[in-house]
């Protein structure tokens, strides 16, 4: 969810391009936009694993990303989820609300 919440917000902008500072509370989409992806598309979006080079795990949306990024000026900040960042325990509510319509 929080990779297709980086697309969808990058998507809605309109002028190309923009400075866009992106709070996470999501260390995998922070340091998979940050640091892993470069080498990912170095290695044809593979990863390497104990198990020999294997295909990055949302490889799709990695993609999406990595496309938007090339459009925008983008840049990521990690804030600890229940930090009381006050948009990111927004976000946190909205989530769980929307969750529990589901249960």
């Amino acid at each position: 969810m929080e990779m297709l919440a980086v697309i969808e917000g990058l998507e809605k902008l309109k002028k190309i391009p923009t400075r866009v500072h992106v709070l996470s509370d999501s260390q995998y989409v922070i340091k998979g936009a940050t640091e892993w992806m470069e080498n990912w598309k170095r290695h044809g979006w593979k990863r390497k694993t104990k198990h020999g080079w294997q295909p990055v795990k949302n490889e799709d949306l990695w993609k999406t990303i990595d496309e938007l990024m090339q459009k925008h000026h983008v840049t990521f900040e990690y804030i600890p989820g229940h930090s009381g960042h006050p948009e990111n325990e927004r976000c946190d509510k909205l989530a769980v609300a929307a969750y529990q319509k589901y249960k």
